[in-house]
């Protein structure tokens, strides 16, 4: 099928000028028309939302605030604060914990700046000592370099009284002593928090014992194991604050946090007042939801393929800069992100070379220099496009763009408004295009827009005293300073139980009143706390020694094993070798004319069922299980239809996960119901596996690739057909517990979007998977429905939601490439 673009039009332009430079900004909707232009755009738009514009309200400053601050923000343009902006203030002031909860560009970062550099300039007049300090705490190294320049701008007036510095791994060694001696206003993330500070309190006991303030910003990240983790670290941060004699106000803000108050109450252990009427004005929003259409081509199992939302996103990313729209395109994926910048920028060299430079890829993996080089550019306007990992999704000030497109669902209603809130932050109209995905999820979801506009976002739910998640804190706060049994209370319930387990694991010892850490090693290394275990992985040029950026440890198998093409700043590699010993992977410059995406097998094994209910004469059941997966082989597909071109075995060794899962099983009497035979049941498990597996993200706060299934019909441990979906993180993170929860409204779901589907025996908008390790074989889509048809026949009435269920991963970057997700996954008859 012949691709459609407005690239020619920008011919006409004379050859002096720019056409990115000549174009007035247009309106939202008038910028949606000429998207949509040519005979077959039109069609591809399911539905158009409007958001229009609000007017704001203003308020006045408390008056504790100092004079010094008030004109140094009147200075920056502001002259009056709005409502919601004072009220936080108020609260900080009065040393209660808060947190902002309103929409973006609503001007959050000013709501706890004014008291926090109120705070430090009374400090600067302290007689002795430091005066008071204040950390600040983003979950983006990018994020956080964004908010130190805002905090030097909007300070400058200030003087010396205000010394901001950016603390993290990409701060040169002679500047970090500096940094602990003299900075008032530390900007760091919760990594060096966990790996750096806390473990060195020490030489940071000046610093903690001025502490008056901690800025969590975007709190909406900190959710699933990630958030647990980071709850964890801040119950440490309080306990040595507190050994200081410090007891620090906590300021959180977020854009997209349902429950809010709740959430940061979870998170930091502390009683939090919550300030969510949004006074801020806004532009008007149009909001199009966008399927790509079907092409000639045929994947698996001759099903029809839609053009990849990759190729799509190019297009749209080509035009809007073409007319000079300044927008950022949100990807999936790191792989992602560099195909839409490579495919755009061969496109608009074609009409004027020079705007082939103003595109670019932002993702994490890249050297530190890069990543700064990048954001320049991206203020300055030197770059009008950028095609991005949620990198960008956070609080990083991008104002001035007019336009976002979203190649795919990001996974929440979190972070597809927290994207789509990137353009219009300077009070203009914006426009955002969400581009479905060949997934049942996004198919289903450009056909029903009432389950995006209709709902609110997504409750931030997080389990602390998941004994994965606490169990490695307890010793690191036992390295920091021996653990008392007054101790226990801050972290949580599970705390006591769990002494016992890390003294017969030699890691902890009781002497007189305190348990000890007894090993030579940092207690501080027993986990990562963004889940992803291990120590990157470096990636190497062949030839020249160059360092060209890492990759997690968790993604190693998938991504960069031997044969994987690896992609960089707009240039493309092949791996030539994996060093799992050594962490490194050896890459030279290559032009293949395809990706590649990783295939595993995997395995489950029920440990303990928690839980079970019946569903007529089957059952449904929430537990433990134990997953082995390996990585096996690797296709090679087309980079625009992704049409598979071949599959070469690799020899990797098996990995294991204890995690939690949900399980429902059928009985034969059920099959003989649903007139399933012998022949068909595995394709109907299969079948019913994928699709479950593609829905769930919109009943649990997950992402597709942070869960795993299995379908087998007859598993060892049940006895029975059974199909498996668990979370791909050690100890749960909670989709499962959901799913189980919400299974009648869940599976209801999922038969409805296999039914719903036009295709003849499955496709990829319904039940085959994009990381299946069975090659989709076998699938039988009608199987799948008789089959769900009669699960849900015996479902219990009503499902009762939980909120210990509503969980999710906590990756600052849902950047890992569609094959690195692949091994998350899991196997059987049947498995994704």
């Amino acid at each position: 099928m012949p691709v459609t673009h407005s690239v020619p039009m920008a011919k006409n332009l004379p050859p002096d000028r720019s056409p990115a430079d000549s174009a007035p900004r247009p309106s939202p909707g008038a910028l949606l028309d000429r998207l949509t232009a040519g005979p077959s755009r039109a069609s591809r738009i399911t539905h158009t939302e409007h958001l229009p514009p609000r007017a704001g309200r203003h308020a006045v400053w408390p008056d504790r605030i100092r004079a010094e601050v008030i004109a140094a923000v009147r200075a920056a343009g502001i002259g009056h604060p709005w409502a919601h902006q004072a009220r936080a203030a108020e609260h900080a002031l009065d040393g209660e914990s808060v947190v902002v909860a309103t929409g973006t560009a609503s001007g959050k970062s000013l709501a706890y700046l004014t008291p926090v550099l109120s705070a430090l300039l009374d400090g600067s007049e302290a007689p002795n000592g430091r005066g008071a300090t204040a950390l600040y705490l983003a979950p983006t190294k990018a994020l956080a370099a964004d908010q130190c320049r805002a905090v030097k701008e909007l300070s400058q007036p200030l003087g010396h009284s205000v010394r901001a510095a950016v603390h993290d791994g990409d701060t040169p060694f002679e500047e970090r002593e500096w940094i602990r001696q003299y900075a008032n206003y530390v900007l760091t993330n919760p990594d060096m928090l966990h790996r750096s500070v806390l473990p060195s309190h020490a030489r940071w006991s000046s610093f903690l014992k001025s502490l008056k303030y901690v800025v969590v910003d975007e709190c909406h990240t900190y959710r699933g194991v990630f958030g647990s983790h980071v709850a964890q670290v801040l119950r440490r941060l309080r306990r040595l604050c507190a050994r200081y004699g410090a007891s620090p106000v906590f300021l959180l803000a977020s854009a997209t946090a349902a429950e809010p108050a709740v959430a940061a109450r979870r998170l930091t252990g502390l009683p939090v007042v919550e300030v969510a009427d949004d006074a801020s004005p806004r532009g008007e929003l149009v909001f199009a939801l966008w399927e790509p259409p079907l092409t000639e081509l045929h994947g698996e199992k001759g099903a029809p393929v839609r053009r990849t939302a990759t190729a799509e996103a190019a297009d749209l990313l080509t035009d809007l800069t073409v007319q000079g729209v300044r927008s950022v395109t949100f990807v999936r994926s790191r792989r992602g992100a560099e195909l839409i910048s490579v495919i755009a920028q061969e496109r608009l060299a074609e009409v004027d070379r020079s705007l082939a430079r103003r595109v670019a890829a932002y993702r994490g993996g890249y050297l530190p220099e890069e990543r700064r080089a990048l954001e320049r550019a991206l203020h300055s306007g030197e770059l009008l496009g950028l095609a991005a990992t949620n990198a960008l999704e956070l609080g990083v000030d991008i104002s001035g763009l007019d336009a976002v497109v979203i190649a795919g669902y990001p996974g929440t209603r979190a972070s597809l408004w927290q994207q789509a809130g990137r353009a219009g932050r300077s009070g203009q109209g914006a426009l955002a295009v969400m581009v479905a995905r060949d997934d049942p999820l996004d198919t289903f979801l450009v056909h029903h827009p009432e389950a995006l506009f209709d709902r609110p976002v997504e409750s931030t739910v997080l389990d602390p005293d998941n004994p994965y998640v606490l169990a490695p804190h307890l010793c690191a706060a036992a390295e920091e300073l021996p653990l008392t049994d007054e101790d226990l209370e801050l972290f949580g319930p599970a705390a006591a139980g769990l002494l016992p387990q890390l003294e017969a694991a030699k890691l902890l010892r009781r002497r007189t009143r305190a348990w000890h850490w007894t090993r030579r090693e940092r207690a501080a290394d027993l986990t990562d706390i963004r889940g992803e275990g291990g120590r990157p992985v470096q990636v190497v040029e062949d030839g020249t020694g160059r360092l060209l950026g890492t990759v997690d440890a968790g993604a190693a198998h998938t991504t960069v094993h031997e044969g994987a093409v690896h992609l960089h700043q707009g240039r493309t590699y092949l791996v030539r070798s994996l060093d799992l010993e050594d962490s490194v992977a050896l890459v030279e410059q290559a032009a293949p004319a395809y990706t590649t995406v990783a295939r595993d097998t995997t395995s489950v094994s029920v440990l303990e069922t928690d839980t079970e209910i019946p569903w007529g004469d089957g059952r449904l059941c929430y537990g433990s299980v134990e997953v082995t997966n390996q990585v096996v082989s690797f296709l090679r597909r087309r980079v625009i239809t992704g049409e598979v071109l071949g599959e070469t075995k690799l020899d990797l060794p098996p990995r294991t996960l204890r995690t939690r899962a949900v399980w429902w099983t059928v009985t034969e009497d059920q099959l003989d119901r649903a007139r399933i035979n012998p022949e068909i049941l595995g394709g109907a498990l299969h079948a019913a596996e994928h699709a479950s597996i593609g829905m769930l993200p919109l009943f649990a706060t997950c992402d597709r690739w942070d869960i795993g299934g299995v379908s087998v019909p007859l598993h060892p441990d049940t006895l029975l057909p059974t199909v498996f979906v668990y979370d791909g993180h050690p100890g749960g993170a909670g989709f499962a517990e959901r799913a189980f929860h919400t299974a009648g409204d869940w599976l209801t779901a999922t038969r409805q979007a296999i039914a719903s589907c036009e295709c003849e025996a499955g496709c990829p908008s319904c039940i085959q998977s994009p990381k299946c390790g069975n090659g989709n074989e076998p699938l039988h889509k009608r199987g799948a429905v008789r089959l769900l048809t009669v699960l849900l026949e015996g479902a219990p009435a009503k499902e009762s939601g939980t909120a210990a269920g509503r969980t999710e991963a906590g990756r600052t970057e849902t950047d890992r490439t569609e094959a690195d997700r692949a091994g998350g996954t899991a196997a059987g008859a049947g498995r994704e």
